[in-house]
Order: C-alpha cells, then sequence, then structure tokens
C-alpha cells in the first residue's frame, strides 16, 4: 500500500488529505493545538490509522510521502511572538526598518504610523565597511565592531541574528565575514544573511526580508525538529516535505535554512489545487477562494499559472521572496460579529479560532461568529456537523447573537443573523474583486473555484456580488490546500541583480548569471533526490521603462537568453506592462532596463491521479437525506430546501436550487439563481442558467 498525505495546519482545524493507490481519497480534520501543532498533526495521522485498523507504526511503514503547510511562521510574525532578533548592518542605516521606502502607505492619514520593526533599536548594530554599487569596497569590514554587537546580542539573550550590508548583493564577502565571527562566538544563534536569503537590489526589501528569515526561523526549526522527532518515533521512514510560499514544496532542511519561504505556506496549496480542478475540464483560469475557520484567502490563475509577486507584505513587513499572490483578510468560520462605535455591524477579523471556538461549539465561546449566524440560518445541520461527531448547541448560538448583536441593534434574531452573513460575504467579494482587479482582470471572466470548510455556504452569494456564473466546488473543497500541496512539485527560486539597459546587457555576464543559478538550482533539488531528468528551469527578468519605479517579470524561453534576442524579450515586455498598467511606451522607443535575473528551479514529483466516478445520469433521487427550512436571503424569509448527501451523488447528477448539499467536512449552500452538475471526479459545478449549454458540454459524456 503506496500512501500519500497532505496536512495543512490551519488556525482553527488541520487538515488532511489520504491518498490511495487507486486515486481514491478519505478526508480528515482534526482541531487545531496552537500551543504544539505537532501534536494536531500527529491526533490526525493516529485517526488515520485507526480508520485502517493499523497501528501508527504500521501505517506510517506504509506511507512514502507526507506534504506539509503550515501556519508556524505566519502566526508567529501575526502575533510578533517570534524569536528575539539582533541585525548587524552599515553604518548609517539601521534606521532603515523604520524609515522603510519612504512611502506612506495611507497618504492621506495624519494618524498613520509606520509598523514597529521586529528589532529594537538597541539591537540593530552598525559596522563600519562599505561597497559600492557593483561590489568594490570602498572601506574593509570592522571586525570589531561585529564582535562588539555579540557581546550586545549575548547580554540580551539574543536567538537569531540578522546580517545585511550595503550592496552585499554584488558582493558577499563582508557578509560572508561577519557571519563566520557570529557563528564562531554565538554558535547557538539562528543566522540569516541578506547575500544567501535575497541577493538582490533595494535595501529596504532586502533587510526587512533578512529580518523576516531570522524572526521566524527559530521558530519553524523548533516545530519541524519537534515533528521530525515524532514521526522518527513513530518509525516513519518516507518523505517529508514542507510547502512554500511560492507554491512548490521544499525538504525540511530547506525550509529551515530559509525560514521566510514558509510565510505563506498554508494558503499556497490553493491555487496550485485550484489550477487542477480547473484543468480537469479543461479550463486554464479560475479564481480560487478558500474560507476556514479564521481567515479567507483568494487567488487568481491565469493561462495555467497562478500569479506570482515578489512584493508582498506580512502583518506591512515587506517580504521580497516570490510567492503566490493570495489576498487573505480575516473572515472566516470562527470571525465574530461586533458593533463598531458608530453602531455598524462588522465580522472579524478577530476570530474564536479553535480555543474556544464558536459558541454553538459547546467549547467555551462567548462572542457570536459566523458560524453561529450560519447555524440559525438553517445552513448547518446541528446533528451533522463534522458528520455527527461534533453536536452544535442551536439554543447557545442563539442567545449570543441575540444578546450581542440583535438586541443592540434593534433587530430580531434572524435579522440579526442574516446581517451577519451579509457583511461577511461582501467583505470576501471585495477580497476576490481585489486580487482580480490588481491584475487587470475582471472577475466575470473566471469560473471560482470554492474551497475550505466554511467557504461552499458563502460561495453562491459572493458570486452573485461579483456576477460570478460558474463555481466549481471540489469533493476535497474542506481540505483544499492539504489536496493542493500534494499537487505541488519541489521548487526553488534565485534572484540575481543586474540593473543596466536591456540591450546593451553584456552577453557573458547575462548568460553567466543564469548559469551561476541553474547550478545552484541542480544542486539543491539532487540533494532532496530528484534525477535530472525531472528538474525543469523557468528563466524570467525584471523589466521596467527607463526611470520608472516599479518592475514588470516577463518569462523567456532559453532559445532567446543563448541567443541573446534581447528585442525578443523587450517585446514580451510591453504587452505585460500594458495589462497591469493600461499603456505602453514601445511607439515612443523608451528605452527598457532589466533590474534582476531570475531562475524557478522545479523538480517534478509524482502527483496523485484522480479517481474517476461511474455516470449516473441526472437523477440525484438516490441521494437525498430529507428536507429543512433554510434562510434565503434574496427573499428575505426561510424556504424548504431538499437535503443531500453530497458523497453519495455521482457524476451526471442534476440539482435545482435552494438545495443543500452536505458532506462529513463541509456543507454547500445552493441558492435559488444556481443549478449543480456533478462532473466525473465528484465535484459539484454551481452554474447560472445563462451558461448552462457551455458548463454541459464539458462535464457530460
Amino acid at each position: 500500500m503506496n500512501l500519500k498525505i497532505g496536512i495543512d495546519v490551519g488556525g482553527t482545524f488541520t487538515d488532511f488529505l489520504l491518498c490511495f493507490e487507486d486515486g481514491s481519497s478519505k478526508i480528515y480534520k482534526t482541531l487545531s493545538t496552537p500551543d504544539d501543532p505537532s501534536i494536531a498533526t500527529l491526533n490526525g495521522l493516529s485517526e488515520m490509522a485507526a480508520d485502517l485498523n493499523l497501528s501508527l507504526k504500521e501505517f506510517l511503514g506504509r506511507v512514502s510521502a507526507i506534504v506539509h503547510g503550515t501556519t508556524v511562521t505566519t502566526n508567529a510574525v501575526l502575533t510578533r511572538s517570534g524569536a528575539r532578533t539582533g541585525l548587524v548592518t552599515t553604518r548609517g542605516v539601521r534606521d532603515a526598518l523604520e524609515m522603510r521606502r519612504g512611502i506612506r502607505e495611507e497618504q492621506y492619514n495624519n494618524r498613520y504610523r509606520n509598523p514597529k520593526p521586529l528589532v529594537r533599536r538597541y539591537l540593530r548594530r552598525p559596522v563600519d565597511e562599505r561597497l559600492d554599487y557593483a561590489g568594490r569596497e570602498l572601506r574593509p569590514i570592522q571586525e570589531a565592531d561585529v564582535l562588539e554587537a555579540i557581546e550586545i546580542f549575548k547580554a540580551e539573550g539574543v536567538e537569531a541574528v540578522a546580517v545585511c550590508f550595503m550592496n552585499s548583493f554584488a558582493n558577499p564577502a563582508h557578509e560572508e565575514r561577519a557571519a563566520e565571527l557570529i557563528g564562531r562566538e554565538l554558535p547557538q544563534a539562528y543566522l540569516s544573511t541578506s547575500s544567501r536569503v535575497l541577493p538582490s537590489i533595494r535595501f529596504y526589501d532586502r533587510v526587512s526580508t533578512t529580518v523576516l528569515n531570522a524572526y521566524v526561523g527559530p521558530i519553524l526549526k523548533r516545530y519541524l525538529d519537534a515533528l521530525l522527532d515524532k514521526l522518527a518515533a513513530a518509525e516513519y521512514r518516507g518523505v517529508l516535505l514542507i510547502m512554500a510560499s511560492n507554491g512548490g514544496v521544499i525538504s525540511p532542511r530547506a525550509a529551515i535554512d530559509q525560514a521566510a519561504s514558509t510565510l505563506l505556506s498554508g494558503p499556497a496549496g490553493g491555487p496550485v489545487a485550484g489550477k487542477v480542478y480547473a484543468e480537469a475540464q479543461g479550463r486554464a483560469d479560475c479564481l480560487t477562494v478558500d474560507m476556514g475557520g479564521t481567515s479567507f484567502d483568494a487567488a487568481l490563475v491565469k493561462d495555467g499559472k497562478p500569479f506570482v509577486t515578489t512584493v508582498g507584505e506580512i502583518n506591512r513587513l515587506r517580504l521580497a521572496l516570490p510567492m503566490l499572490n493570495v489576498v487573505t483578510i480575516g473572515a472566516g468560520g470562527g470571525s465574530i460579529g461586533w458593533i463598531d462605535e458608530g453602531g455598524l455591524l462588522r465580522m472579524g477579523p478577530q476570530s474564536a479560532s479553535s480555543k474556544p471556538g464558536p459558541v454553538c461549539y459547546g467549547l467555551g465561546g462567548q462572542e457570536p461568529t459566523c458560524t453561529d449566524a450560519d447555524l440559525v440560518l438553517g445552513y448547518l445541520d446541528p446533528d451533522y456537523f463534522a458528520g455527527g461527531r461534533m453536536k452544535l448547541d442551536l439554543e447557545a448560538a442563539r442567545r449570543a447573537i441575540e444578546d450581542k448583536v440583535a438586541r443592540p441593534l434593534g433587530l430580531d434574531l434572524v435579522e440579526a443573523a442574516a446581517g451577519m452573513y451579509r457583511v461577511i460575504n461582501v467583505n470576501m467579494a471585495a477580497a476576490v474583486r481585489e486580487v482580480a482587479v490588481n491584475h487587470g482582470q475582471d472577475p466575470r471572466d473566471f469560473p471560482l473555484i470554492v474551497a475550505g470548510g466554511a467557504g461552499p455556504n458563502h460561495a453562491c452569494r459572493i458570486a452573485l456580488e461579483l456576477e460570478i456564473p460558474i463555481l466549481i466546488v471540489p469533493r476535497e473543497s474542506s481540505i483544499f490546500c492539504a489536496a493542493g500541496m500534494l499537487m505541488s512539485d519541489l521548487q526553488h527560486d534565485f534572484v540575481r541583480t543586474y540593473p543596466v539597459i536591456l540591450a546593451e546587457a553584456e552577453a557573458g555576464r547575462f548568460k553567466g548569471l543564469f548559469e551561476e543559478m541553474r547550478r545552484e538550482g541542480l544542486r539543491l533539488l539532487q540533494a532532496e533526490g530528484l534525477s535530472p531528468e525531472r528538474i525543469v528551469f523557468s528563466h524570467l527578468i525584471d523589466l521596467r521603462y527607463v526611470r520608472q519605479y516599479h518592475e514588470v517579470t516577463v518569462e523567456v524561453p532559453l532559445e532567446e537568453i543563448e541567443s541573446l534576442d534581447f528585442r525578443a524579450m523587450a517585446e514580451r515586455f510591453h504587452p505585460e506592462h500594458f495589462k497591469l498598467y493600461g499603456y505602453e511606451l514601445r511607439e515612443q522607443g523608451t528605452p527598457v532596463e532589466l533590474i534582476n535575473m531570475r531562475l524557478k528551479a522545479v523538480g517534478l514529483t509524482d502527483k496523485p491521479r484522480f479517481f474517476e466516478q461511474p455516470f449516473g445520469g441526472p437523477g440525484p433521487e438516490a441521494a437525498l437525506k430529507g428536507r429543512r427550512q433554510v434562510f434565503e436571503p434574496g427573499e428575505r424569509k426561510f424556504v424548504e430546501a431538499p437535503v443531500y448527501d453530497a458523497f453519495s451523488l455521482t457524476w451526471g447528477n442534476e440539482i435545482a436550487g435552494p438545495a443543500v448539499l452536505e458532506q462529513v467536512n463541509t456543507t454547500i449552500l445552493v441558492t435559488p439563481e444556481y443549478r449543480v452538475l456533478v462532473d466525473r471526479f465528484g465535484s459539484y459545478t454551481l452554474y447560472l442558467p445563462s451558461v448552462e449549454a457551455e458548463v454541459k458540454g464539458r462535464i457530460l459524456p
């Protein structure tokens, strides 16, 4: 038995997807354990073993690969609970963390404050040294300054040290010497140097990313060491891979060295999975949304590729590593309903999380949440939550909404719950609109791939808000990111800065930098067990018009690099610039400037196969469980809707809304505007009648 497991550790639930050799799969969920996430991971593995009537050791002996996404580093930054960090940097620039790029994020907000740096000022230690833009030494490094910083770090109990010198991307010699001294004198500290983490231009981007890497490094190392120890104790001998923010997976060792590359580890699985589910219906584009217990993630896939950015932020701190462009807001099943100073109803971003959880969980929660509202509105069955393993307290949910929302706003109970449902849907629709419009796209042109335990309950109203005609709810929607992790390849990203007018780039240096990155990528992937024939390289360049502020990343084929066809490269840039900014300067003859050269090194992995169902025809009657009253927002009243056992539906089954489709780990609310058609992989396509012919043409035999 060759089993593979995808694991996504969320703020409320830890999700598991167990894949069998024949392409079938099983879904599992456990409550997360924020104090030690590895406990929830082992709990889930133990539950799978028991389900197969195996001991944990016997079960793990049959598992060949575990792919794991984690929010450990993300939560450390969001809650500012990372390691005590020191910074060694060039004299005169230690305040760059506070000055940032000198741009006000909220131009007209006089009360706006920059976020506090992760490193206190007295722990940002200056070193007398200087390199020029080309990496030539202007002043040698004063080792006494580094040694003085080390003594301060020792006295202050510093756990991690970041090293970032001016222009070190052009010559790492000074950083390497400082790292050598720190490693010798402070060997227990986690060490992060900018020339290894991000060897590219722009000092604030580099220093912020390097500090983030150091800040979360010890946290991730402790977590992965604990997980590896527990797996070793259970005699697990398969492969463990960690999901990275770029949509690929990496080894635990690489994750520990580049800890900042996991800051969006969990959400990164979503666009990867969305791409696969869209392709199953012959679609190259999609929007993906994932609504869990704490957060809501939205991303865009265009022409079969998730959008990637290198100018991201986490908690308003710059992170300049390649990452999938996922918009995340505080909106989930645990989002708390509250009333602001102006008397307006708000939902989130505060969350009840898994401790104490929504009021209806009966675990001590006192604040009304989105899940409580869904229960009151009839969208959830109190006796079938988590397949009946967890009974929900409907009366407690009613009391909480009545006391904290309805009475203060002068509404009745149902109006208050419907208001909570409406507000959170509008918030999520705004996030989806943002991710599409920021890439110059119209959300109406994309099918919406819906995921998360709470997502399918809200998807139709989000889609109606955005006028989206087609939604796809995968059978594995409740553990969407965990599924995406099993569909990911090993991936490492590299960057080198070479600022020059593109047409004037020097041939030897241009080719040489790409060759240098290819050698490094080959070495890393071979060390992770990949053979050369399973390694693929993608070459990208950051271009802009001369005197512009922002670059556009363009992928170029190897043939153009080998032939030095800079004209063809520029021709790829102009239309991409037009898509993003609405204009181009090709006809004006404005020169195109090269800033960075990038390489994506991908190691192709074996993916789980989809399990195909037999064709069952249009009739869903065999899956009908009964009927119940659900609130219909459009009509503002309760209506009777049929309830179906979603797992009993099969390829070709058709359902007209309003209806409720129940799985063990999620509930799909189908509003009257939509119809449902099940595809051959068991996914549910919800569509408006205006696109029925197109949908049926893709799905029916």
